[in-house]
């Protein structure tokens, strides 16, 4: 069985001859800590490949994401990153003032001077499931354009021109979907951080009817094309799991260790996949090689009845002992 396979098989819920793996790195692990991840990627080949492309170079962007100081992104907000290999944060959102959105165009240069001409023979080389990665994340660009404490405040007085801002993003990621959706690559993900420690960052009912129409089409779009859908959220989004499953989510990576993963696995498992994780914000880098795989075992006996369903995922952070990301492949390995 080989890695395409084992996924499809997975996301159907079919018995695999073992799990699905994949890794997440941070930027610095590429910059600081490659050998490390080089051994721990020979040791435990993942199934997962991204496929060979490049978007276009926006009009706004300026400087480097990832490096030290700060960089425009693609819509025109200024990012903030404290140390090399880092994602950073905005600190200067672009739009100051609501009225500002009523001239605001979306950047469509990294669409139409994208280079998908080597996607299909990226495919057609490898066994691996090809999942493609996208700028899909309608909430999150919300907040990077506006700024989180203005945007939930734009929700709660239900401003028109955030409504406005919202379809601008939403014909664009439309586009964008529809462009991998003319691929061959086997799946799409999109994603958007809705939980909080404990909660949604909204109301599951402003989630509803402000955001989910929207997560509706990507996912009749990506099924129409006979493609699966892929989907991240951190936090605590236990409220809307069964959400998005009625949308069609075939698989979904969340927090696992915010929510109950015992309430998640008997209502939900067998109806949607289980991609990863292993808790990254304290198990990863402070537990023992032990606690880790005490942690698995956990998510095992909660979440993987042996028919499909799960994925072997957790995320290579700076502060990571290499030590531990073995340890959660190998716990996987059992029987």
């Amino acid at each position: 069985m080989n890695s395409r396979e084992r996924v499809k098989r997975t996301l159907e819920f079919k018995k695999v001859d073992r799990v699905p793996r994949d890794l997440w790195s941070l930027p610095g692990i590429t910059m600081f800590r490659k050998n490390d991840l080089d051994e721990i990627l020979k040791k435990f080949p993942v199934d997962f490949i991204s496929p060979n492309f490049n978007y276009g170079k926006a009009k706004l962007a300026k400087g480097t994401p990832n490096i030290k100081g700060t960089y425009f992104d693609e819509w025109g907000s200024e990012w903030f990153v404290a140390e090399d290999g880092i994602i950073g944060e905005v600190k200067n959102p672009r739009i100051k003032d609501i009225s500002e959105i009523n001239k605001l165009k979306a950047p469509y240069e990294i669409l139409e001077n994208a280079d998908f001409s080597k996607v299909n023979e990226s495919c057609a080389n490898t066994d691996k499931f090809v999942l493609a990665p996208t700028t899909v994340r309608p909430f999150e660009r919300m907040q990077f354009l506006r700024g989180t404490e203005n945007l939930f405040i734009d929700l709660g007085y239900a401003e028109k021109e955030i409504y406005l801002l919202r379809d601008i993003l939403h014909e664009f990621f439309m586009k964008e979907i529809e462009m991998w959706c003319k691929t061959d690559v086997d799946g799409i993900c999109f994603m958007d951080d809705w939980g909080s420690q404990k909660n949604l960052l909204i109301s599951p009912e402003m989630w509803r009817n402000f955001f989910k129409p929207l997560y509706t089409d990507y996912c009749k779009t990506i099924h129409k094309s006979g493609k699966y859908v892929f989907f991240h959220s951190d936090g605590n989004i236990s409220s809307i799991y069964p959400d998005l499953i009625e949308i069609g989510i075939n698989a979904i990576n969340s927090q696992l260790f915010c929510m109950d993963i015992e309430d998640l696995g008997s209502k939900y498992r067998g109806k949607i996949t289980f991609w990863g994780e292993i808790d990254r914000q304290y198990i990863l880098p402070f537990a023992t090689v032990v606690e880790v795989k005490q942690a698995v075992r956990r998510v095992r006996q909660a979440l993987d009845n042996d028919s499909g369903g799960v994925i072997a995922q957790c995320e290579f952070g700076l502060n990571v002992p290499k030590e531990n990301i073995l340890a959660v492949f190998e716990e996987w390995e059992k029987v």
